[in-house]
């Protein structure tokens, strides 16, 4: 055998495949982590933009969700709020009725009437929507949002001064469910569990559905199953996507991601050095909204895979994030 011969050889059946696992394995490494010393912003919106990947709902997506309503039914889906739902670490919800009833009578006509106080982290219990001034990322001294903004600058005690949950406005636009609990023949996920590029492409290529731009992507995993049925093992982790079917979600230039656990991506995140790694992701370096703690079964059950998405955040000046109860309308 001559030289070349052999040279081509060690390189044919040694040297490819090495440099092959290397470029895949680096590659993976890759979408398991957050870089916090690239540079994410400007936006591509402008250096002002508080809106974030909301600016994807045109006109045209409003009349494409219109479109996708043919039978004229609502799907709730959103979790009830009550003081004995799952809440992790310090959080809570309570609601008193003052009095009983709360005023009157009054009149001849014997008028009483109730109302309710609310206390509680009421933006970040139940079916909750993350707003883009909930997530940054600590890069040297300061703390960084999205677009760029420093937390020094916005981030105060009665509220944030940008990125407030008001700034996201109203939602109508295209739904995708990804069902990965019934693409993997199973009631649930187990608590854990990262869900891959590989998962949610065969799901989608199972319900013969795509995504496109300006979607919301909500994902079904079953954990919702455990609510308020075992509100320890909800609480204790989750499934959910991991980074590299995070990154492929964003670079599908979606809106918002959505799913039936507490916090959207896996937990523990399959990467002991990385905490909450698919938030920044999303919300930090891309501008995409998360909605979590969502109520799916119903759209699962009946094989409702893509439809009209509505949802309004509550205004609240300065909030991280909003209550609420989306919608899904076929």
């Amino acid at each position: 055998m001559n030289t070349k011969k052999f040279f081509q050889r060690l390189y044919s059946f040694y040297l490819l495949p090495i440099l092959f696992i290397t470029v895949f394995l680096s590659g993976s490494v890759l979408a398991q982590e957050t870089t916090t010393d690239s540079k994410w912003w400007p936006s591509v919106w402008g250096p002002e933009d508080q809106w974030g990947a909301a600016n994807r709902l045109t006109p045209s997506k409003v009349i494409q969700a219109a479109q996708l309503i043919t039978d004229g039914k609502i799907y709730k889906l959103g979790q009830i709020y009550e003081s004995d739902m799952p809440m992790g670490g310090k959080k809570n919800f309570n609601l008193t009725i003052i009095g009983s009833p709360t005023a009157g009578p009054f009149g001849k006509n014997n008028f009483v009437y109730n109302y309710e106080m609310i206390s509680g982290t009421i933006g970040q219990v139940g079916t909750q929507f993350d707003g883009l001034g909930h997530v940054g990322i600590r890069v040297g001294n300061e703390d960084i949002y999205y677009n760029g903004f420093k937390g020094s600058d916005f981030s105060k005690a009665y509220g944030l001064e940008k990125l407030g949950v008001e700034h996201a406005g109203v939602f109508f636009t295209r739904g995708v469910l990804v069902d990965i609990a019934r693409y993997k023949g199973i009631e649930r996920l187990q608590v854990g569990y990262v869900i891959t590029r590989a998962d949610i492409e065969g799901a989608l290529e199972k319900q013969d559905v795509a995504i496109s731009e300006g979607d919301v992507v909500l994902i079904r995993t079953g954990h919702s199953k455990l609510w308020k049925v075992d509100n320890e093992t909800y609480n204790s982790g989750e499934p959910g996507i991991g980074m590299e079917a995070g990154q492929w979600l964003a670079d599908q230039k979606i809106v918002m991601v959505g799913s039936d656990n507490w916090g959207v991506e896996a937990v523990p995140s399959g990467n002991p050095d990385q905490v909450f790694p698919v938030h920044q992701l999303m919300l930090t370096r891309n501008g995409i909204y998360l909605m979590e703690n969502l109520v799916l079964d119903e759209l699962a059950t009946e094989g409702v895979y893509e439809f009209a998405f509505v949802f309004a955040p509550l205004p609240l000046k300065g909030a991280t994030g909003s209550p609420g109860n989306p919608i899904a309308v076929k």
